[in-house]
């Protein structure tokens, strides 16, 4: 079992932006220290939920500090970014960090960023396979040349080539965000992991991660292919002696943050939007995870892996707001959760 931190670089009430990103790279720092496996970067734009604009900048950072740790992007929202210039960013990583970099990538949503960044509302709805794919072939072919409905040029060599990686071969990991069936087949018939929101509980995983193995072996992948793919389950974690304290500590910190942050999402077309109650999703979330003693967090990620199969984990640790609680919360998670797990 693979466990690992989900950093969003949140901006809590009454929080700096910089102070933000500043507890996002200590999470990182604590988290190798502490024997995590990995540590995901969430991406967002021009709202407070998460600070960070660029998820694989962030780990190009994240990878000079450390030696050992996974850095993923979780994800990096490939609506706003040209396919090989993400593949660019991937490969370079993938090459100086010795293969310790993984590339999640995801449609994001209908919001201003496509605007902003002149990709229009058509890339998030329909052109999401498409980059896809040309990103998959710029990561896995010599030379690339595009003739789609939206990527069009003449062919040129890829520079560099994510395969020359020393003392090991071919590219780096891609993991595809899912959260619908839609995304799933997408994911399933290009037998890319993916990665489940933490919104999801052990059943709706299962289904997802049975489905991706129908289509996938629909898609002529073997089975033993599909039943080995590694996918990544998103949650919450906080430990604590107790579950009433742990669960007292992210009910009075996450919901302001969840107000704020994901109160200041725009659509690109004005699309009436609805949000979850911030308290009734925090205890939703709490009721889900790892929250609570060392005890119950080591046996909820122990059910999920027996439930859905899936034995990789993502998981938010900066519920508290609080960069001193996130440390000590990452430092319990790898000395009293791990301890149990291996």
């Amino acid at each position: 079992m693979r466990v690992g931190a989900f950093v969003l670089a949140a901006q809590f009430p009454g929080q700096g932006q910089g102070e933000a990103l500043h507890r996002a790279v200590r999470t990182t720092e604590v988290a190798e220290e502490s024997g995590l496996d990995s540590v995901w970067l969430a991406e967002h734009h021009f709202v407070p939920y998460g600070t960070c604009p660029s998820a694989v900048t962030l780990a190009g950072l994240l990878l000079g500090r450390t030696r050992g740790i996974r850095v993923g992007t979780a994800v990096s929202v490939l609506p706003n970014i040209h396919p090989v210039a993400l593949g660019e960013q991937a490969a370079l990583l993938h090459l100086l960090s010795g293969g310790r970099f993984s590339l999640g990538v995801g449609r994001g949503g209908p919001w201003v960023d496509l605007e902003v960044f002149g990709s229009g509302l058509r890339a998030y709805e329909r052109d999401f396979p498409e980059s896809l794919d040309l990103l998959l072939r710029w990561l896995r072919e010599p030379r690339v040349s595009a003739d789609g409905e939206r990527y069009r040029f003449r062919e040129v060599p890829v520079v560099p080539r994510p395969d020359e990686l020393i003392g090991g071969a071919g590219g780096p990991e891609v993991v595809v965000a899912c959260t619908s069936a839609k995304s799933v087949r997408l994911a399933a018939e290009r037998a890319l992991p993916m990665l489940l929101g933490m919104h999801c509980g052990d059943e709706e995983k299962a289904e997802m991660v049975a489905l991706w193995r129908t289509h996938a072996i629909a898609a002529g992948h073997p089975p033993e292919e599909a039943d080995a793919a590694a996918h990544v389950s998103a949650g919450v974690a906080q430990i604590a002696d107790s579950r009433t304290e742990a669960t007292e500590t992210l009910v009075k910190a996450m919901p302001g943050w969840l107000r704020l942050g994901l109160g200041a999402h725009v659509t690109v077309d004005d699309r009436p939007r609805s949000m979850r109650d911030p308290v009734a999703y925090t205890e939703l979330l709490c009721g889900l995870h790892p929250v609570g003693p060392p005890r119950l967090a080591a046996d909820r990620l122990a059910a999920t892996a027996e439930r859905t199969g899936i034995t990789r984990f993502a998981l938010l640790v900066e519920g508290s707001g609080d960069l001193a609680a996130t440390e000590e919360n990452v430092r319990r998670m790898g000395a009293e959760v791990l301890s149990q797990l291996r």
